[in-house]
């Protein structure tokens, strides 16, 4: 899918911009972390409308209307018409780059929200940071350190059967089999020593409040990545 479509190359964070709900300084945060900007279809419109041109479109374009697809240089526009697979996706697998952090994305229709968590897991090898009102989430690398002021908030949430150890929590994983039909592991918190996550498999969902993006994003900027897939099938 989309073989023939040029990637978006990028030695800098790249921000992904959606269509969704977008909340009042979500984008001006995201492009001081990730400069680089790529919209996934009518996430175009939104970009313009806040002023900024983006770099590469991706999606089949159905939400894209004509008159801001005419604003916007023909080369940067990459139609992939194929339904198979949503734009998150389609916009997600034509990126490379140390960090993406997707803004736009949460907040609206719930099953598109949920259709971004699966392609995370689904895509475990993009190091990508999905930005909510109150919350960020991630696919769990796999292994991650974090520096968290004690107290904050992490979930993991098991989209497929997956084992670790953790370091820095109130309650460890160690010994654990979390699954998405049996144990989760929400509502943890951190214990102020260094968090340390070990996973032996992909397939487990973090998520973290907002305020501490900054960490997260160093820390997964740095982090090595899944080389296959966490068994769930793309969309």
């Amino acid at each position: 899918m989309g073989n023939n479509v040029p990637r978006f190359e990028s030695g800098d964070g790249v921000t992904l911009l959606g269509g969704g709900a977008l909340g009042e300084g979500d984008l001006s945060l995201s492009l001081s972390l990730a400069p680089r900007l790529v919209a996934a279809d009518g996430g175009a419109a939104t970009a313009l409308a806040a002023g900024h041109m983006p770099e590469a479109v991706y999606g089949d374009m159905d939400s894209l209307a004509d008159e801001a697809r005419a604003r916007i240089p023909a080369d940067r526009v990459h139609a992939i018409p194929e339904q198979e697979s949503t734009d998150f996706d389609k916009a997600l697998r034509q990126i490379r780059a140390p960090v993406i952090l997707a803004v736009g994305f949460t907040g609206a229709r719930i099953d598109h929200e949920l259709a971004v968590y699966h392609v995370l897991a689904a895509r475990a090898a993009s190091r990508c940071i999905v930005l909510g009102a109150e919350d960020m989430i991630l696919h769990a690398p796999p292994r991650l350190m974090l520096d968290l002021p004690r107290g904050t908030r992490l979930s993991i949430f098991p989209l497929a059967p997956v084992t670790g150890r953790s370091r820095g929590l109130e309650w460890q994983i160690d010994g654990l089999r979390l699954d998405p039909l049996g144990r989760i592991g929400t509502s943890n918190r951190s214990t102020g020593a260094p968090v340390e996550l070990t996973f032996d498999g992909p397939g487990a969902l973090l998520i973290l409040p907002r305020t501490e993006l900054r960490a997260v994003f160093d820390a997964v900027a740095g982090a090595s990545v899944w080389s296959r897939p966490a068994g769930v099938a793309s969309l």
